[in-house]
């Protein structure tokens, strides 16, 4: 499993994510820093393609789960959905992610991976191109109370061609969510309940963690 951080971030943010997935039986977690001066989220989603193949071949893993943060599950998608990365993750998990953009810049405006993260941008875009036969499972944790994501929904996956599903969080905020207990008790549930049935017209309705 990769845990993957959000803009101006560390691997560090994942500490008791990392521990309660432990506890749990899960093995071979790692975290991956990628540099805050990372300038294009297609270049960040292939250099993460090429650290996914180093897993899997030295566990002999043939698919990977990631977590991303913000930015980082923004990363994960596009190579997952973009990059033929579903054939090596089986269940991407986001944690307020800007799926369809954001107009809440959280630094300057000007960092160049700050306007991808913009509504209508060039990743954005392709990312609402067809993807049909995607083999990746999406689950994504959206809040009410999420500043950075304008308008909250966006944290949502809305694609008719992916396999996704909707966790409404209450009550906490875009910087809490990797690190709150409720947040890290349901993406274990969601990653044990990997759910291989499931079809597009699963992403329908949704969950609450209260």
């Amino acid at each position: 499993m990769l845990l993957l951080h959000g803009f101006i971030d560390n691997r560090s943010v994942f500490v008791l994510l990392r521990r309660k997935l432990a506890q749990h039986g899960r093995q071979h977690l790692e975290s991956l820093n990628y540099s805050p001066l990372t300038c294009d989220i297609r270049t960040a989603a292939e250099l993460l393609g090429r650290h996914i193949e180093e897993i899997c071949e030295r566990t002999g893993h043939d698919r990977v789960d990631i977590v991303g943060h913000s930015l980082g599950g923004l990363i994960a998608r596009y190579y997952a959905q973009r990059l033929g990365g579903d054939a090596r993750v089986r269940t991407l998990v986001t944690l307020g992610t800007p799926h369809s953009g954001t107009r809440v810049a959280p630094l300057a405006d000007a960092h160049p991976i700050v306007r991808q993260m913009r509504p209508g941008s060039d990743v954005v875009a392709e990312l609402r191109e067809p993807a049909p036969g995607c083999r990746t499972r999406f689950v994504s944790f959206w809040s009410e109370l999420d500043q950075i994501m304008d308008p909250v929904e966006t944290a949502c996956v809305d694609h008719p061609d992916l396999i996704a599903q909707n966790v409404r969080v209450s009550g906490i905020g875009h910087l809490a969510l990797p690190v709150h207990p409720a947040v890290a008790t349901a993406i274990r549930r969601a990653l044990d309940l990997a759910a291989p049935g499931m079809t597009p017209a699963a992403s329908a309705g949704g969950l609450t963690v209260a």
